[in-house]
């Protein structure tokens, strides 16, 4: 197989592999619609001791309670990133509108995140008949709802009675320049008897993808997880599929004396990341209105007359953004989905971030990665265009053998490697640095399409957003030409029919690009700029030597 056959087959298999991505996203299970069935309140379950499993861990459930007289208050809070809602008649955190980040399909719109048009709340309280929950009614103490200018943080406080002198107050803290809220049960037992109590911290969702970016996510079946996902210190990083769940086959961690639960999206994710060190109980399951629920259950103890017990348990909610979520937790970064080659995805994400710390552009940061990236494959790269230099020398010697052993393709072969070994020429040497860098390719890919820092991030002129398509496709332009150059820069081959295919592959290939986001057209594009200068320069230097190679 010659250098130019392995070229079209390493090109062949980057292709497939692509199709395969789309294939495996047509493929993936979609989530069941909800049911028209008349909606029936969400079981909330009552755990057994964490001492030791229980058979079957939060099985039972709350009797069905007839609703609270009257509808509930929305109160909005606000700070300087975020502007929440939270609904009296439940206690709950049903909205959240995040001031800095703009709205997939109208960008004069804020994103919401939670919204309860989509089932998607936080939701807290107690398990068993005691309550109260998410289905009581709680009453707001008076105070501010703004953050003021210097102020730290934010605090809403709710009230609500359960039965047998059970009461909870709940807190919710917002902090400045903070998606991560703190919510804080303090239950009192004012009955006659001793109470044991539990606490649970919910998510809620329809079970429906939301557009959170450009279609360019999905393009050749690029799609970012979605869903509920887990972590402990048994099992690490869990994503649990929506089918996985409807089947009640969903694989988690139940019980754990750590770990944190989320819901993961593109670009953005809510997460209850509770204290490590304490026993905790994980469910997830399909509710009968046909939405789903992921909770986590914590122990408040038992609590004797006049006792009072408080859990506290932050929620991060908001973009998927890796310093904040670290300082959340140093594991909840593992949301971020960079596909199956995150183990280089990640150090070129946190070089990249270097990089714009430096420049403060991301397409900038972007160009000084390619160079650097450049520098790297340096050495494979000079000798990739060396050995092409020397075949480009000997392609009119090839051509010969060809037309003398046209007949007896053994004696072809056999004359050709002898030529190569004479001309001390690897016929394979201008594919390796190809395949090495097609890795890394991918992995910027997916860099590009999870990182939320790209997400309207502008770069020059027209270019107002790096993840998404160049809206005039200027650049896949630019970056056709530069293939089509760097292709009649190649040594043709000597089979007709392979430098016709050669001609036409920069036109064929270049298509895929049109599909990519602006920013990795970019440094694809800086990247062939800079490989022409340096086959440029090689090309020179073997062709003041020419005579040498150019024996007959």
């Amino acid at each position: 197989m010659d250098t130019q056959r392995l070229i079209l087959f390493f090109v062949f298999s980057f292709s497939l592999l692509l199709l395969w991505d789309a294939w495996q996203k047509e493929q993936r299970p979609a989530p069941q619609p909800a049911t028209t069935a008349a909606k029936t309140p969400g079981a909330v379950p009552t755990p057994s001791p964490m001492v030791a499993p229980a058979p079957q861990p939060g099985a039972a459930s709350v009797p069905a309670a007839a609703a609270p007289s009257g509808a509930g208050e929305r109160i909005r809070v606000q700070t300087d990133v975020l502007a929440a809602e939270i609904d009296t008649l439940g206690g709950s955190l049903r909205r959240v509108e995040l001031l800095k980040h703009k709205d997939a399909n109208d960008i004069s719109k804020n994103f919401v995140l939670l919204q309860p048009e989509r089932h998607y709340e936080a939701q807290s309280g107690l398990t068993g008949e005691a309550g109260p929950n998410h289905r009581s009614l709680w009453s707001a103490v008076p105070g501010e709802r703004v953050l003021g200018q210097g102020q730290p943080e934010i605090r809403l406080t709710l009230q609500a009675q359960g039965r047998d002198g059970i009461g909870v107050e709940k807190t919710y803290v917002f902090k400045r320049n903070s998606y991560l809220v703190d919510v804080t049960l303090a239950v009192r037992n004012d009955g006659a008897a001793p109470a044991t109590v539990h606490t649970y911290f919910q998510l809620t969702h329809d079970g429906k993808e939301v557009s959170t970016g450009n279609s360019v996510a999905s393009s050749f079946g690029a799609q970012s997880f979605t869903g509920f996902a887990q972590f402990t210190a048994e099992h690490k990083y869990t994503k649990v599929q929506y089918s996985d769940i409807d089947k009640g086959k969903a694989d988690y961690v139940r019980q754990a004396p750590d770990g944190w639960l989320a819901y993961v999206q593109h670009y953005f994710v809510s997460a209850w990341v509770p204290a490590q060190g304490v026993a905790r109980e994980f469910v997830i399951e399909r509710r009968q209105d046909g939405s789903y629920a992921a909770r986590v259950v914590l122990p408040a103890g038992i609590l004797a007359p006049g006792a009072a017990s408080v859990v506290s348990v932050p929620l991060y909610v908001g973009p998927q953004e890796q310093r904040r979520l670290e300082a959340a937790d140093r594991n909840l970064p593992l949301v971020v989905d960079y596909g199956w080659l995150t183990v280089i995805a990640q150090p070129l994400f946190w070089l990249l971030e270097m990089l714009h710390g430096l420049s403060g552009n991301w397409g900038v940061a972007i160009i000084l990665l390619t160079v650097l990236i450049k520098l790297v494959f340096f050495p494979l790269s000079a000798a990739s265009y060396k050995s092409m230099a020397k075949m480009k020398l000997i392609t009119p010697r090839l051509t010969k053998i060809r037309e003398t052993y046209a007949h007896d393709r053994a004696k072809m072969n056999q004359a050709m490697m002898e030529l190569y070994k004479t001309e001390k020429i690897n016929p394979l040497g201008g594919c390796f640095p190809i395949l090495v860098q097609i890795p890394v390719f991918i992995s910027l890919y997916w860099v590009l399409l999870a990182a939320i820092e790209l997400r309207h991030a502008p770069f020059i002129l027209w270019i107002h957003d790096l993840s998404a398509l160049d809206p005039y496709y200027v650049l896949p332009v630019l970056m056709t030409i530069t293939m089509v150059l760097q292709t009649r820069m190649n040594p043709t081959p000597p089979d007709p029919v392979q430098a016709k295919v050669m001609q036409f592959m920069p036109y064929v290939f270049s298509v895929f690009f049109f599909f990519f986001p602006a920013g990795l057209v970019l440094y694809w594009l800086v990247n062939n700029i800079l490989s022409i200068l340096q086959q440029w320069q090689i090309q020179r230097m073997f062709d003041r030597g020419r005579p040498a190679h150019a024996k007959r």
